[in-house]
């Protein structure tokens, strides 16, 4: 007896969406590949772009036909949506909805988002006016009829992760905490990239600190004792993921360049730290953050030996040239700690933004 073969079909049901607001936001897209016609390819031509705070940049994505060089079939609405990846993947923060004629962006990114469109299958997406939480991974989705494929572009920024406690010590700081003192201090709480990024960069610190996914982690360049064990490898060493609320540990913090300067007050005396903030608004300036000695240091190779006043109640100074008496045996920003504000005199940097 011969086989028979039964071939059996599934409708799918599909209604063509309202392109009005709602439909944009809240339509739900089932993954099918056509049996039948070419395969909607979604590419992005670079994975990972660079760029810095304040400045524009291009994230690329087209979409073509498999085996043709059409955008597309011409019987259905092109939709594109771009998104942006939480460090775990588990959710995806809308950023950008196109179709059509209809356009809509999301959050912080009002105003600051446009499709390029150089060409009829151009779905890349710019981004205007940069800010440091713009950092991360975004995913181009093209959905065309029952078809739609993906592509993933990393946006990395120029910048500078820091190890942050505040006046309280050393592991005094919740995640939540953690997170509201680097954007105190003009910077975000660094990913695990950014970490290791720093840590190949020669970043060696022995205290924990929160991370932007939640974990605690710390880089050593040097293996010792107290950090690890002195037999161990250099690396990033990861505590693992602890309670935010409950746990308490230092912040890796990042930050980029800045629209401003920076810079160490000349004065003819040394200042409390009340008179310190008093004089860089007598200049037209505020007291400088943490994050912007670190980014002028390290993205403008600032050097200066004068301790200085920070607007956290620190005393620091940065160090590009090292030498004697200033930071003899490397480049950084030194810190000298966290004086008595009343009491103690010591100079102030500055920053003045610019219009």
């Amino acid at each position: 007896m011969k086989s028979l073969l039964f071939l059996v079909l599934i409708s799918v049901c599909w209604a063509e969406p309202h392109p009005d607001n709602s439909s944009l936001e809240h339509e739900r897209i089932i993954h099918i590949q056509a049996e039948n016609g070419p395969r909607l390819l979604v590419v992005a031509e670079q994975a990972k772009i660079f760029s810095h705070r304040g400045g524009n940049v291009t994230l690329p994505c087209k979409f073509y036909h498999e085996h043709t060089s059409t955008a597309g079939s011409g019987t259905h609405k092109i939709r594109v949506k771009w998104t942006k990846l939480t460090s775990d993947y588990l959710k995806e923060v809308d950023v950008f909805v196109a179709m059509g004629h209809h356009r809509k962006s999301y959050g912080n990114y009002q105003g600051r988002v446009f499709l390029r469109e150089s060409s009829e299958n151009d779905a890349s997406l710019i981004i205007t006016n940069i800010i440091l939480e713009d950092y991360g991974r975004y995913k181009c989705e093209v959905i065309e009829g029952l078809e739609d494929d993906t592509a993933v572009v990393a946006l990395n920024l120029e910048g500078v992760v820091f190890p942050y406690s505040p006046r309280l010590g050393r592991y005094n700081l919740n995640f939540h905490e953690a997170q509201r003192a680097c954007l105190d201090q003009d910077s975000v709480i660094a990913s695990f990239d950014q970490l290791y990024d720093s840590w190949r960069s020669g970043l060696d610190w022995c205290n924990a600190g929160w991370l932007s996914d939640g974990s605690v982690q710390y880089p050593i360049t040097k293996p010792r004792e107290p950090c690890g064990g002195k037999n161990t490898v250099p690396g990033v060493r990861n505590y693992g993921f602890w309670d935010k609320d409950k746990s308490r540990y230092d912040v890796f913090c990042f930050t980029s360049n800045f629209n401003g300067r920076f810079y160490y007050l000349i004065h003819p005396t040394k200042l409390t730290y009340d008179e310190a903030v008093q004089a860089c608004m007598k200049d037209g300036a505020q007291i400088a953050k943490v994050g912007q000695i670190f980014a002028a240091w390290k993205l403008l190779g600032y050097d200066r030996c004068d301790a200085g006043w920070l607007a956290d109640g620190s005393v620091r100074y940065p160090i590009s040239r090292p030498r004697k008496r200033c930071s003899p045996n490397e480049a950084a920003v030194r810190f000298v700690g966290f004086p008595d504000k009343k009491h103690k005199l010591y100079g102030v940097y500055c920053f003045r933004a610019y219009n």
